[in-house]
């Protein structure tokens, strides 16, 4: 018969992974499977590789793996697979199907309203010091349903499908079982809180409450909604608010696990797709979408003996963080892309540079932290190497971080520098395109940088450095003999140099030449000059960074006219 591992996240909780285990006992003490093992991914022994090697050291090539995970979340659709996949490279020809997560299932809805009934008839956890006149009673279970409010608290996750499960099972709950009403709720990474959801009961009109926690077994955050409830409790003393037991060990758990597991053998998994973050795009969690999926390191796996997580971050719920360089674009707010914007509503912290939209930020939620790395010319800056540990340190701590740069990250932004650091550091780091200042400032002067019959080619040169600097890696005698456009950014300072320069190595000093400051902004002008003048005419006319310089025979194309 195929081999069942039980493939658990892990936790610090001693009590936790003493109900897992349990639990693995019991589903092997059934004898409906011929064997079992159970292990985690990281934090908790027996490590996911020991399970593996031990059900492979007694004959099994092909098993199934079931993630013990109640939503389809991000540990279910990509870590315990990437664990699967790394054993599969140690076992070869080991094979296995995988179960699908195990909620929302009507067993669960039926252990669920057994821990209800149990805080009902004041068998709660002791010690809790939940406040309420009725807190002695002992009514029986169900007795008073129509006055109990229940707040199903799940542990939240920056996966919106998992969230939405969370939602799912609450009125599944609440349908037929007569309480007033069961409201949904999380503890981590998701709104609202449990304080939240407790104070809308209330205004709701709610005296009693029982707090249903939807996990597993005992663990950190079940044990923060206990604290959390508890504190609001003492705030108001004139409600009943009660703390439901976890799901746990139990022969309903059991009976589950085995359905699941004749599920995966028979093909028949059902997953959802149609609102995987990862498969489709869903508003604010653009960066999910095909962000490949990696193994945890526990700290018993021997791969783990060259990169530990720290786990200071798992106290709120394990959703790992990452970065996302995006590219805002020339500076128009609407000039940003579609997936762009859409990581920009689901960060949790923007670290953001001078030269990025920024109208975009007044958008941001409330809550959202925005780290200004704005580096001002001959003004003051935030360090690039600080910029770095800003990205790194905010996402090993499991926040969404935006790194939003003006343009393109990739020309001349430094952006790969970022990325460098982020995968030094093992945080997944994806990259957004975005419109350059170097196309875009041209096209919105009605400039084209290429005309067919007039320019072939566009070079974009960085003018931070001038001619003759020894760190420049600047051609500029070759870049004068070309004869198609020529676009300068950062070139300001070093505009005059540069065109004496490009005039001496043969390019003609009567080629226009167009100055294009704050492009697409209500304040953008264009000072046009010849090569031999444009030097003279931006310091005369005071042109200032932003500004780019366009310089070829498509200037004269322009169409709508220079303005100063």
């Amino acid at each position: 018969m195929t081999g069942l591992v039980i493939v658990g996240h892990g936790t610090r909780s001693a009590a936790g992974v003493e109900q897992f285990a349990a639990l693995v006992e019991r589903v092997r003490g059934r004898g409906d499977i011929g064997d079992v093992e159970g292990g985690f991914i990281e934090l908790s022994r027996p490590p996911l590789t020991d399970a593996v090697g031990a059900l492979v050291a007694r004959g099994h090539r092909a098993l199934v793996a079931l993630p013990l995970v109640l939503t389809g979340a991000g540990h279910g659709k990509g870590d315990i697979p990437a664990a699967m996949a790394r054993e599969q490279q140690r076992h070869p020809g080991l094979s296995y199907r995988y179960g699908r997560p195990l909620g929302p299932h009507p067993l669960l809805h039926e252990a669920l309203e057994q821990r209800i009934d149990a805080a009902l008839a004041g068998a709660d956890r002791a010690g809790t010091g939940l406040a309420g006149a009725d807190r002695a009673g002992t009514e029986p279970a169900g007795a008073d349903r129509a006055g109990t409010w229940v707040a199903l608290i799940g542990r939240g996750s920056t996966d919106p499908d998992a969230n939405a499960e969370v939602a799912k099972v609450a009125r599944l709950l609440w349908e037929g079982r007569g309480y007033a009403g069961v409201e949904p709720g999380f503890i981590s990474l998701a709104s609202p809180s449990v304080p939240a959801v407790l104070e809308r009961l209330r205004r709701l009109g709610a005296r009693r409450i029982v707090v249903a926690p939807y996990f597993l077994f005992a663990g950190v955050l079940p044990d923060r909604i206990v604290a959390q409830s508890a504190e609001f409790a003492a705030a108001h003393p004139d409600l009943d608010v009660r703390v439901a037991e976890v799901i746990g060990d139990c022969d309903t758990l059991a009976d589950l696990v085995l359905e699941r597991y004749a599920e995966a053998l028979g093909g028949d998994i059902r997953m959802n797709c149609d609102t995987c973050a990862y498969r489709v795009l869903m508003p604010g969690f653009a960066d999910k979408v095909g962000r490949p999926q990696r193994p945890h390191d526990h700290p018993d796996d021997p791969v783990g003996h060259h990169h530990h997580h720290g786990h200071d971050h798992h106290d709120h719920g394990h959703d790992h963080g990452s970065v996302a360089v995006v590219g805002g674009g020339p500076g128009p707010d609407d000039l940003i892309t579609v997936r762009a914007k859409a990581l920009l509503d689901a960060a949790d912290v923007v670290v953001v540079d001078r030269l990025a939209p920024q109208g975009l930020l007044a958008g941001l939620r409330p809550d959202v932290l925005v780290v200004d790395a704005a580096k001002v010319p001959r003004g003051p800056s935030m360090a690039q190497e600080a910029i770095n540990e800003a990205l790194v340190s905010h996402a090993r701590a499991g926040r969404r971080v935006v790194r939003l740069k003006g343009g393109d990250p990739y020309v001349f932004g430094r952006g790969h520098e970022e990325v460098q650091a982020c995968v030094a550091a093992g945080v997944p780091v994806t990259v957004v395109p975005g419109v350059s200042s170097a196309l875009a400032a041209p096209a919105l002067a009605g400039v084209p940088v290429t005309h067919r019959g007039v320019a072939h080619d566009v070079t974009v040169v960085s003018g931070h450095l001038p001619p003759g600097h020894p760190d420049s890696l600047v051609d500029w005698a070759a870049l004068a003999r070309a004869r198609g456009t020529v676009v300068l950014l950062m070139a300001v300072d070093t505009i005059g140099k540069i065109a004496s320069v490009l005039i001496e190595h043969g390019r003609a000093p009567e080629t226009p030449v167009l100055a294009v400051q704050d492009a697409g902004l209500p304040d953008q002008r264009s000072v046009p000059a010849r090569l031999d003048e444009i030097g003279a005419v931006a310091a005369r006319e005071g042109v200032g960074p932003p500004a780019v310089f366009v310089l070829g025979p498509v200037v004269a194309l322009t169409t709508t006219g220079p303005t100063a």
